[in-house]
């Protein structure tokens, strides 16, 4: 594939990696085409944080939709089921099948955040006129490096980093349970809106919630206060960590367990 002659494509998911990536690469790929692939249920400060990164970069961000067949069409199609990390057919149908629509039959570049200090894959296309390059990985940018490069731009972390750990829908099933209380408590209608995905298979009987407990139960104040009493812990610890480190990285990483070390790759960069 030339270089040349290649498009040369950067998936934005509203999250602090991709978008350090597009300011990491708006001098090096002057040509850098800029893309969101927009499932309709994405937190309102992922859209205010792409706007603000649109004025940063001079360039539009071309925004892909799901054609009309979106989440509630699909989770009629799998039979209620939500999907999970085991079945993640919201990445593929809401995320992966809009971006290959997007690309085509074009020979293309596409640039992924995955970083040098990270190991993962996660969920990529696989089009064979697609090549997939890993910039950050290549040229060694840590986490550490993320924050600085966002920084500098005079862009810092989304808003939601206050509160949660990745980008993504807002009832994302890689949520830790501090981030479902952090949706109850800023967002309480979107937090009621997954609440009503959640039930029983008529047919079955089997209940299907977004994590082990039902939301329900997940938001008994009782219940609040256990979560948020085991997150202060884990607080505690984290400031027990070597080094200075600046406050949009203490924000960040207090919520970042690890946990979505296998999340899709283009929906949590």
């Amino acid at each position: 594939m030339s270089k040349k002659t290649a498009r040369h494509i950067v998936s934005l998911s509203g999250g602090k990696d991709s978008a350090a990536m597009a300011v990491y690469l708006r001098d090096r790929v002057p040509q850098a085409e800029y893309v969101f692939c927009d499932t309709d249920k994405e937190l309102p400060e992922t859209y205010e944080y792409l706007t603000r990164l649109e004025a940063y970069l001079g360039k539009r961000v071309t925004v892909l939709t799901h054609g009309g067949r979106d989440f509630d069409h699909w989770l009629t199609m799998y039979g209620g089921y939500l999907p999970s990390p085991k079945m993640r057919w919201c990445t593929k149908h809401l995320k992966l099948h809009p971006f290959e629509r997007f690309v085509g039959d074009s020979e293309a570049i596409s640039y992924v955040g995955i970083r040098a200090d990270e190991d993962r894959e996660g969920l990529l296309s696989h089009l064979p006129n697609l090549r997939t390059v890993f910039p950050f990985r290549e040229d060694g940018i840590t986490k550490r490096d993320v924050y600085q490069i966002l920084e500098d731009a005079g862009l810092g972390l989304p808003a939601y980093y206050r509160w949660r750990s990745r980008s993504g829908c807002y009832f994302c099933f890689f949520q830790q349970k501090i981030e479902w209380v952090g949706l109850l408590e800023n967002h309480p209608g979107w937090f009621e809106k997954a609440c009503n995905y959640e039930g029983r298979n008529p047919l079955t009987g089997t209940a299907f919630y977004w994590t082990d407990e039902s939301l329900r139960d997940l938001s008994r104040p009782e219940r609040v206060a256990a979560i948020k009493a085991e997150f202060a812990r884990r607080q505690e610890a984290d400031t027990m960590r070597p080094g200075n480190r600046k406050l949009m990285e203490i924000l960040a990483d207090g919520l970042d367990d690890g946990s979505g070390a296998d999340a899709c790759l283009i929906c949590h960069l």
